[in-house]
C-alpha cells in the first residue's frame, strides 16, 4: 500500500516547518509532498500532486484557506490550522470539519492524525454547507481585527523557537536586544521595541515605559513605591515594572 500524502499551506514559513516537524513525530508514515505560501498556490499544488490531505491556514493572501477549501473539499481530506478565533471554532465544532490550533502539537494533533488515518482511502465528506457557514462567519470577523503579530521567533542555541504572543508577559529593551519574558523562561531577540509596538495588538500589549511593553491581562496590580512611582506587578512573576510619567494615563484611577 502506498504511503499517505499531504500538502501544507501557510503564509508563514516557520509555521509550515513547525507543522511538518510535528506531523513527522505524530505520523511518521505521512509524506509531505508540497508546501504552499498562499491559497492560490495550495489549489494549484493540490491539482499537481493530488494529496490525500491538505492542511490549510485560514488567513492567507490570494485565497484564504476557507476559499481554497471550497475548491478542494471533494478531492481530498481537509484540516484547517488556525490561531484561536471565536467565530471559526464555533463553526468548526458545529460541523464535520477537522482543525488544529496554533501552536500545533499535543493530544489534538494525535487525535486528528488518528481520525485522518481512518479516513484515508474513503471519499472525502461533503462539507460544502459547513464551509459556506464558516466563510460567512469569517467574513464578519476579518475586518474587525487587523492581522497583528501572533508569533515571536527567537534563536536559542542552534534552534529556532516559536513563542506565541499569548504566552508572553512583557517585552523589555536591553542594549541592542529585546528581552522576551514568559512564565517559564526569557529569551533575547533583535526586533526593537518600536517594531513590536507597531506590530502587536494595542488592546493586548500596552507600552508603560519607553523600554517596556506589557501584556495587559498579565497585570496583577498597579502600586506606588516610596518615591510615588507607579509600579506594575506581573502575575506569576516576581519582577516589578516601572510606569513612566508619560504613560501614567493608562492607570488613571490611581
Amino acid at each position: 500500500m502506498s504511503r499517505p500524502t499531504a500538502l501544507i499551506a501557510d503564509d508563514e514559513e516557520a509555521m509550515r516547518q513547525q507543522l511538518r516537524s510535528r506531523l513527522h513525530e505524530a505520523w511518521p508514515e505521512l509524506d509531505i509532498v508540497a508546501e504552499a505560501a498562499n491559497g492560490i498556490e495550495a489549489v494549484a499544488l493540490a491539482g499537481q500532486h493530488q494529496p490525500d490531505i491538505v492542511f490549510l491556514d485560514i488567513r492567507m493572501p490570494g485565497l484564504s484557506g476557507i476559499e481554497a477549501a471550497r475548491m478542494l473539499f471533494n478531492r481530498c481530506h481537509l484540516v484547517f490550522v488556525t490561531a484561536y478565533d471565536q467565530y471559526a471554532i464555533e463553526a468548526f465544532e458545529q460541523g464535520a470539519l477537522d482543525y488544529l490550533l496554533k501552536p500545533v502539537g499535543g493530544e489534538r494533533l494525535k487525535t486528528t492524525s488518528a481520525r485522518l488515518q481512518a479516513r484515508i482511502g474513503q471519499q472525502p465528506s461533503d462539507i460544502e454547507r459547513q464551509l459556506t457557514q464558516l466563510l460567512s462567519h469569517h467574513g464578519k470577523a476579518a475586518p474587525v481585527r487587523p492581522d497583528y503579530l501572533r508569533w515571536i521567533q527567537a534563536v536559542v542555541g542552534a534552534n529556532l523557537r516559536m513563542i506565541s504572543t499569548r504566552e508572553i508577559l512583557f517585552f523589555q529593551a536591553e542594549d541592542k536586544y529585546t528581552r522576551v519574558q514568559t512564565e517559564q523562561s526569557e529569551v533575547l531577540i533583535r526586533k526593537t521595541l518600536k517594531e513590536l509596538a507597531d506590530e502587536l495588538d494595542p488592546n493586548e500589549f500596552w507600552r508603560i515605559h519607553r523600554s517596556t511593553l506589557v501584556r495587559v491581562d498579565a497585570i496583577q496590580e498597579v502600586t506606588r513605591d516610596l518615591r510615588g512611582r507607579q509600579m506594575v506587578r506581573i502575575r506569576n512573576h516576581p519582577e516589578l515594572l516601572e510606569v513612566s510619567r508619560g504613560h501614567t494615563h493608562l492607570f488613571q484611577q490611581m
